[in-house]
C-alpha cells in the first residue's frame, strides 16, 4: 500500500533548522498493523502526518497505492486522503456540540452520502465499535474510552484504505486503553490496515510489527510474534 523511499522533511526557523525526517524508507502492505515508536522529536508525527497526506516531504518518494503523491499540492491530497484515510487521534477531537451518531456521521456528510446510505453506514459502525446503545449521548456524556471508540467509528465509517493512530490510548486508563487497543485488533484482523505512533511498548505489541525511529531515521525493527500471546490472555 505505501512505499516510502529517501524521505527528507527539515523544518527551519530564523535561527534554527531542525532535520524531522532523514533519508527515510518504509514499505507497508496492506492488511498490516505498524506501530511506530522512539523518543520525543524523532520524527514519528512528522511522518504519520506525511504518510497519512497531512504534510509533504522536502525530499524523497511516497507512493500510496503506487501512485507518487509526495510533490502533489493541498488540493490532491486532500482528495485522496478524504477517499482513502481515517484517523484516530489522541485528544478523539469530537465535536461536543454534536451527538455520537452526528459525530460518525460527518466524513459521509463530507462525501456527499445519500442520507438513507449515511444512516445504514452510521448504524453498522457504532453497532461494529460496541458503542450503539450511545448514538444519542453527547461526547461530553461518555467515558474517555467510550469517546475513543466513537473517534474510531468516525474513522472507519468511510471503509478507508488506511487508519492512523495517533497515540490513540495516550489520554486513558489502562482499562480504557486495553479495550481500545483490543478494538483496533480486531479491526486489522478484519483487514484494516493500520499505522499508529505510540509510546507505549505494550500497545506497539498488539501491532504485527514496530518499527522505531532516533533522529529521523529508523533505528530498528522488529517483527510481533507476541501478538497473539496477549490477546489470547
Amino acid at each position: 500500500m505505501i512505499t516510502i523511499k529517501n524521505l527528507i522533511k527539515t523544518y527551519r526557523t530564523e535561527e534554527v533548522e531542525t532535520t524531522a525526517l532523514n533519508q527515510l524508507s518504509l514499505s507497508v502492505n496492506t492488511g498490516e498493523f505498524l506501530s511506530i515508536m522512539g523518543p520525543s522529536g524523532c520524527g514519528k508525527s512528522t511522518l504519520l502526518n506525511i504518510i497519512g497526506l497531512l504534510d509533504s516531504p522536502d525530499d524523497g518518494s511516497y507512493q500510496f497505492d503506487v501512485e507518487e503523491v509526495a510533490s502533489y499540492n493541498e488540493k490532491q491530497r486532500a482528495s485522496i486522503r478524504k477517499a482513502n484515510i481515517g484517523f484516530v487521534f489522541q485528544n478523539f477531537n469530537l465535536i461536543d456540540e454534536l451527538s455520537v451518531y452526528e459525530n460518525v456521521e460527518l466524513p459521509l456528510i463530507y462525501n456527499k452520502v445519500k442520507p438513507e446510505d449515511r444512516k445504514v453506514k452510521v448504524t453498522q459502525m457504532l453497532e461494529r465499535v460496541g458503542i450503539a446503545h450511545r448514538a444519542k449521548h453527547f461526547p461530553l456524556q461518555l467515558s474517555g474510552g467510550q469517546q475513543q471508540r466513537v473517534a474510531v467509528a468516525r474513522a472507519l465509517v468511510t471503509n478507508p484504505k488506511l487508519v492512523l493512530a495517533d497515540e490513540p490510548t495516550g489520554n486513558l486508563d489502562s482499562k480504557n486503553g486495553n479495550e481500545v487497543m483490543e478494538l483496533l485488533s480486531e479491526l486489522n484482523a478484519q483487514g484494516t490496515t493500520i499505522i499508529m505512533v505510540t509510546h507505549s511498548a505494550y500497545d506497539a505489541k498488539f501491532s504485527t510489527r514496530t518499527i522505531s525511529l532516533k533522529d529521523g531515521e529508523i533505528v530498528s525493527e522488529i517483527k510481533n510474534e507476541q501478538k497473539l500471546d496477549i490477546l489470547i490472555q
